[in-house]
């Protein structure tokens, strides 16, 4: 396991680490490193929800630019698989995940945010999508998942343009959901705890229903994401959760059932 990217683990919830100073610089090392992560973060019981987070000072700045600059068109064709499996790993992972944005997000940051379910970002943070300004496009997600998250028109505004927004414009075309305002060095991080913090304990397997439903079903078309939904809800009532939150439910109303997870 890399140095650059670790799971921390406590109360349930899980931090993947990012900690590549100054910068967080997405090399090839933390790309692996993520993918790997993402994966014990999904076999973990003891994980109930994820936080992405790159420390105080920064989310992530963006792909290793050195690294990349001597690639051929031979090597990217390789590498670009790799680009993308990091993102596809952490936005596949079957709980709910938060990236908790301090500073720069772009490009590639940008697009590790784009693969989580929320983002939640200090009021001084800046994202967007630069890679235009180098002659190239973004490559780990960012010209699919922004568009899908704000619109067409919005999206193209940034890829198009290169430019960077700051955490309120982020927040009014839908990018980003919390914004923080405070000059603690932590806010950013414990507002996605507080945000995370109520799926532990939760339905788990609903949560993963949910989870597979909304995004399988914004990949295709309506009758076959109802079709999705349909199979995965009555996958449901395989599930004790079900059967302790409808009993709970009946005998004693909303809200008070006590999940297994299983």
């Amino acid at each position: 396991m890399s140095e650059l990217v670790r799971l921390e683990v406590a109360d349930g919830i899980g931090t993947i680490r990012l900690d590549r100073p100054p910068m967080n610089a997405l090399n090839a090392e933390i790309q692996e490193a993520l993918g790997a992560v993402c994966a014990e973060a999904t076999s973990r019981r003891d994980v109930a929800a994820v936080i992405v987070y790159g420390g105080e000072r920064v989310f992530a700045a963006g792909a290793d630019i050195k690294e990349m600059s001597g690639m051929s068109y031979t090597d990217m064709a390789e590498h670009s698989v790799l680009l993308q499996d990091f993102t596809r790993a952490l936005a596949r992972i079957p709980k709910p995940t938060v990236a908790a944005i301090t500073g720069y997000a772009l490009g590639g940051g940008c697009e590790l945010a784009l693969a989580c379910d929320f983002r939640i970002a200090a009021k001084k943070a800046r994202l967007g999508q630069p890679e235009i300004l180098l002659g190239i496009i973004p490559g780990a997600g960012g010209t699919q998942r922004l568009s899908r998250l704000v619109g067409p028109a919005k999206a193209k505004d940034l890829v198009f343009s290169g430019r960077f927004i700051g955490a309120e414009e982020a927040l009014a075309i839908g990018l980003v959901d919390q914004v923080v305002d405070s000059q603690e060095p932590d806010a950013v991080y414990a507002a996605a705890v507080a945000m995370m913090k109520p799926y532990v304990g939760a339905a788990a397997q609903a949560l993963r229903a949910a989870k597979e439903a909304i995004d399988r079903g914004l990949e295709v078309d309506l009758q076959t994401g109802l079709e999705i939904e349909r199979t995965l809800f009555a996958s449901l009532f395989a599930t004790k959760d079900r059967t302790i939150g409808m009993t709970s439910f009946v005998e004693n109303g909303p809200g008070k059932a006590v999940f297994e997870g299983q």
